[in-house]
């Protein structure tokens, strides 16, 4: 059974065992989390959701992705020059089980 749910502002395609990374919650490794917002379950389309359907995991891990460096420049202009970074916390979920 696979399911499209909504989290972070961004959809995610599941299905029982897959493993998806998210934006970060604020939950604890080994949590358990449940995502409300099913906006499609094998072939039925919410609209926008699917009354009583939801999607439960479990929190694997909470980290940071790989830092991104992001370089300022304006040409000609020799003050204007700088160099950034930024990692992205995301959190680990395994998907366990599909309510519908």
């Amino acid at each position: 059974m696979n399911a499209v749910i909504k989290t972070g502002g961004k959809q995610y395609l599941v299905s029982e065992g897959s493993v998806i990374f998210i934006e970060k919650l604020a939950l604890n490794e080994g949590d358990k989390v449940v995502f409300n917002e099913v906006l499609m379950l094998d072939s039925k389309v919410g609209n926008p959701y699917i009354d009583k359907a939801s999607v439960e995991g479990v929190v694997l891990k909470q980290g940071k992705n790989k830092k991104i460096r992001v370089f300022k420049y304006k040409s000609k202009d020799r003050s204007n020059r700088r160099t950034l970074g930024h990692r992205q916390p995301y959190t680990k979920v395994e998907i366990k089980k599909i309510n519908g």
